[in-house]
């Protein structure tokens, strides 16, 4: 079945609706991987032009956003989590290496918390994955990769502590 962007955000809204924890969140994920299948759907919205972060659609009622992630290039993140929220990064294109990071020692506002490294793997295209909130990752990249990833609410507007490795 082909989507569209108003298509993939009912679909959303109705699952988060009837369940907006984290097994919610799972059926999400399910949907985000249908949707990484469509190649229209990829293709409309994750082409050459778009940057490294777009909003495709923002929930009214909600608050969590669809987003297109087009990066150029390697790059490495630092560990982090998405503060208050919850987010799923679902790849359409290229692999990502995901760390997923203990918390040694918690974050403060003026002070970085302390993770310890757990384990590693690769989201190749098709695969999707929840991150609830306080799970701290980190993403890796060799080379330019394509992704649609949700967050639970639009964290231009949310504040993040930051995380050290220990």
């Amino acid at each position: 079945m082909g989507y569209s962007v108003e298509q993939f955000a009912d679909g959303c809204h109705r699952i988060l609706t009837e369940n907006p924890g984290p097994e919610g969140r799972t059926k999400v994920c399910a949907l985000v991987q249908d949707v990484l299948q469509d190649k229209a759907f990829v293709a409309s919205h994750l082409g050459d032009d778009v940057p490294e972060r777009k909003i495709l659609y923002e929930d009214p009622k909600l608050g969590f956003c669809i987003l297109a992630h087009v990066y150029k290039g390697a790059k490495e993140s630092q560990p982090h989590d998405h503060g208050p929220s919850w987010a799923i990064y679902g790849q359409a294109e290229g692999e990502t290496v995901m760390s997923d990071w203990a918390v040694v020692v918690p974050a403060a506002e003026k002070k970085p918390g302390k993770v310890r490294h757990v384990r590693a793997y690769t989201l190749k295209p098709g695969m999707a994955k929840v991150y609830n909130e306080g799970e701290v990752h980190s993403p890796k990249r060799e080379g330019s990769t394509r992704l649609i990833r949700i967050e639970g609410t639009n964290m231009d507007k949310a504040t993040r502590l930051s995380y050290e490795k220990a």
